[in-house]
């Protein structure tokens, strides 16, 4: 009894000490993680029609004015999803690769937010308060940034292997959809409610497969890409070829000046096309 009349009593002064203190004391304010720090991917398209042969390779003008070897690396690439596109109309887009080189398929689940205006803090912003944070490493931010579109891709990059499978062959679908089920992030498979993502990938099927070859060369001091993706055409009669030239850098303004640098070189050769690059829009819409 005695201690419970101490406790009591005790319990007594500190709430009646609280209520004293409690218009000098400072509320507990929450700190939200920050925006994520993104990198920049620079993506230009080149002409078809003037940068490839015949034999649909780049022409030994384009290879010798950027230092290019002869030699490419192949990668067989396709997006998995629904025939109603269900993933891809939620701004995500899982895709699986084979790189030329590599025992392994590389695994990728990737969400794409607008960039309207160049405001790029804006879309930084918007991924943040959907769970994409600078606390989530897991997670690579990058600014794909094209001729006159931007857009911030926050990239969950995994790999996987299946046996059965040699060169550049990409796995059976079902082994695909295996794949990527069983390596699904959390916020991709609870994007939309709990089990969503994988759920969509049970009844997911290949856009694809695309065989593009990358050529690896240098301009103004930086490493330049060149990559060349035949793509079904729209009348699915034939091939349609897409050529983009692409860098990357840490730096927001390095991209900027850069970016417009390179469209002034490569239209000063007669190669820029004065186009946005849409390669997994097209891919999603033809095949």
């Amino acid at each position: 009894m005695f201690k419970r009349l101490l406790l009591t009593a005790s319990l007594a002064i500190t709430v009646g000490a609280t209520l004293l203190m409690g218009s000098s004391m400072e509320p507990t304010t929450a700190h939200a993680a920050s925006n994520m720090v993104p990198d920049y991917e620079v993506k230009l398209l080149l002409n078809p029609a003037v940068v490839l042969g015949s034999d649909f390779k780049l022409t030994s003008t384009v290879l010798s004015t950027f230092s290019m070897p002869t030699t490419v690396t192949k990668m067989n690439v396709a997006f998995l999803d629904t025939s109603a596109k269900d993933i891809y109309n939620n701004g995500w887009s899982p895709r699986i690769r084979k790189t030329e080189g590599e025992s392994d398929f590389e695994l990728s689940y990737k969400k794409r937010y607008a960039i309207t205006n160049n405001n790029i803090n804006a879309a930084l912003t918007q991924a943040n308060n959907e769970g994409f944070n600078s606390g989530d490493s897991n997670y690579e931010a990058q600014v794909e940034w094209g001729y006159q579109k931007q857009t911030l891709s926050i990239t969950r990059t995994k790999s996987g292997s299946k046996s059965g499978y040699s060169g550049m062959d990409l796995p059976s679908i079902t082994d695909a959809r295996s794949l990527m089920i069983s390596n699904a992030p959390d916020k991709f498979n609870n994007w939309v409610s709990s089990g969503w993502g994988t759920t969509k990938l049970q009844s997911s099927r290949y856009y694809g497969p695309v065989l593009a070859k990358r050529s690896v060369g240098t301009w103004s001091g930086m490493q330049l890409y060149i990559e060349v993706w035949p793509i079904k055409n729209a009348a699915g009669t034939g091939t349609e070829y897409v050529v983009e030239a692409s860098f990357k850098t840490t730096s927001a303004t390095t991209a900027s000046t850069k970016h417009d640098q390179l469209i002034t070189f490569l239209q000063g050769k007669g190669w820029f096309l004065a186009q946005d690059s849409l390669k997994t829009q097209l891919i999603m819409d033809r095949y």
